[in-house]
């Protein structure tokens, strides 16, 4: 029997970041929950790339696994605020079913560092401040699973 696992090293990898910039003061939490964890595990090389808005996030992706030169994995970090609309449901799953599409197209890991919080105390607390931080978990699925996808 064959089994395959994956290894918790980025040294000598590739990632890139997308982040949004709406609802900065929780993605930058993220962001740098994401980063400080890249480089525990490596010191890899990372490209971070700003866009306005979570909906911006999936062209930016499909952009980064169409070109040759790819990195190893990519990390979604962003904050979909629910309101008295249903515009957030329908912007997360369009999102989330627009990066699974390019996972799965590309055989390529997008981490989801999204949060989709009622509150923006709920949004806090998972870019750091009582429930861990998000954008750290999405980075170590994203080694995890860049060293899966190499092993396979």
């Amino acid at each position: 029997m064959r089994v395959v696992r994956g290894q918790l090293s980025a040294a000598g990898k590739r990632f890139a970041i997308v982040v949004s910039r709406w609802n900065e003061l929780v993605t930058k939490e993220l962001l740098e929950g994401a980063l400080d964890e890249l480089a525990r595990h490596g010191e890899p090389e990372v490209t971070v790339i700003h866009v306005p808005g979570t909906w911006e996030i999936p062209p930016v992706v499909s952009e980064l696994l169409a070109k040759h030169d790819r990195p190893d994995a990519v990390i979604a970090l962003g904050c979909i605020m629910q309101g008295q609309t249903p515009h957030a449901g329908i912007l997360g799953g369009d999102v989330g079913g627009a990066l699974m599409g390019l996972q799965v197209q590309y055989a390529a890991p997008v981490a989801w560092g999204i949060l989709t919080p009622d509150t923006q105390d709920q949004a806090l607390d998972r870019a750091g401040l009582k429930f861990g931080n998000k954008g750290r978990e999405a980075a170590l699925a994203a080694i995890e699973l860049s060293s899966v996808l190499e092993r396979i």
